[in-house]
Order: structure tokens, then sequence, then C-alpha cells
């Protein structure tokens, strides 16, 4: 599933290309969209921005367009005439300007939301966004912290807590930090919670203008400490790295037991 800084990306990206340009045709499988009455056909896009993982693309009659990603969504944006690099069949959303194609490709969610719709969306009950310039470290130590019960591995992907960590960066962070990703929020200080919140924001920031993430420095070995490395060894210590399911979804958390011990 893409993370927060993949999203944040994206909403960039498309900002670029399509504010301020009137949208000329919409097609796509979303219904919802598609079919809108009245149409977004001949509406402005006045801006496009990262939630979390959410991407919001906001008209200028005030209606909002919200897809999530999930596992297999992606945004892509061609030229008129341009062929896709995906079939047809995949489309979500298309969105025709003059000057740009936009399409969303396989999105499990999507959703136009009226206006004033955002704060009764999914998006409207996320947490501090990591990446978001207003976001306080305070704040998402403090949200982590009201939930004592849960294990940190668990705590840190509770996108209503805190929005934009996923799989890569709760196991990256928690390596770097030093923690078992499966010890108890209770159990762990305001100044290991505030260690969290800012190794996370600096890696996903550090990101923000490269496709593949990378969280080691550059040179020999691998862009990533511990995620997706189960039964190799650490680059640190040389045990080896290990894989175990947690929470309710039986997310993969990849962690080192002597660095993180």
């Amino acid at each position: 599933m893409p993370e927060g800084d993949t999203i944040f990306r994206a909403a960039s990206t498309l900002r670029r290309a399509l504010a301020g340009q009137a949208v000329m045709r919409v097609g796509g499988s979303a219904a919802g969209v598609a079919a809108a009455r009245p149409p977004l056909a001949g509406r402005r896009i006045d801006d496009v921005r990262a939630a979390g993982k959410h991407l919001l693309m906001r008209f200028d009659d005030g209606r909002t367009l919200r897809t999530h990603m999930r596992m297999a969504g992606s945004w892509h944006l061609y030229r008129p005439g341009e062929p896709w690099q995906k079939p047809e069949r995949g489309a979500r959303v298309v969105l025709e300007t003059a000057e740009r194609v936009a399409v969303c490709f396989h999105a499990p969610e999507v959703e136009l939301l009226p206006p004033g719709g955002e704060a009764r969306s999914a998006a409207g009950r996320l947490g501090p966004d990591l990446l978001a310039h207003d976001a306080s470290i305070e704040d998402i130590a403090a949200a982590w912290a009201s939930r004592p019960d849960l294990p940190i591995g668990v705590a840190v992907m509770r996108q209503h807590l805190a929005a934009g960590i996923g799989n890569v960066y709760k196991s990256e962070t928690l390596f770097l930090c030093g923690i078992d990703p499966f010890r108890q929020v209770g159990d762990l200080g305001e100044d290991a919670l505030l260690e969290i919140a800012r190794t996370a924001r600096r890696l996903m920031r550090a990101n923000l203008e490269g496709r593949a993430p990378r969280t080691t420095r550059p040179g020999p070995g691998g862009r990533l400490w511990v995620y997706g490395r189960s039964g190799r060894r650490c680059y640190r210590c040389g045990a080896v790295i290990r894989m175990r399911r947690q929470g309710e979804d039986g997310r993969s958390t990849y962690f080192c037991g002597t660095c993180q011990a």
C-alpha cells in the first residue's frame, strides 16, 4: 500500500499539472464521478493535496474527489493523445483538461464529496498528518500515548491517531529508534514517542523527491534497514532480521531482535 510520502508526491505532481485548469471531459468506471450531477465537466480544479494516505482533489464549486489507493491504485498523468501505460478497463476516474489527462487506475475507494463533506468522510477522521506543515511532533506523540494498551508497532499504523505511516516506515523507524515493535505504548516514555515521531517524519520527508524509499545512507548495502529483509543479516549487528504479523489485520513487521531488544 502506498504510504504517506508516496501520496504526497502524487498530490504535488497532480497539483502542478492540473490546478487552475477546467475539466473538459470526465470518464472512468466510478459512476459517482462520471455521472455526477451537476457534472464535473466545466468545473475548475482548484487544488490537490494529500491527507495521510488519501488524495483529495478540490473543485471550484466546493466538491472534493477523494481517492484511496490501497494496494493496487495509482494516479497517472498523460498528454492528450498519449498512450496509457495500463488498460483502459482499469480506469476508475478520467479527468481531461486542455493540457493533461489524469487517470486514476484501480483505486478501490473513489468518492465525490459534496461541499463541506471532507470533515464527514474517511479523510476527516484522520489524526495529524506527519507530512503536514502544521502538524506538531508533540501532538502526534500525544495521540499515540492516548492508547497505552497497544503495541507501538500497531499504534503508529492507526491512521486516526497519526496519518501517513505504513508498514515500511513503521519497521524502519522503530529499527532506527532501537525500539521493540511489540512493546506496549504505555511502557514507553514521552521522549521515546517524540523520537519515533521525529524519525518517521525525517525519513518520509527525505523521500519526497524519489520513487523508492531509502532509509539507509547511500553506499554498500540495500536501501532499507529491515523491511522486506526477513532471514537476512542486520547491517548493524549481523543478527538475522525477523518478520512477525501484528495487529488485527496481521500486518508484517520486520525487526532486529538484537538492535531492538
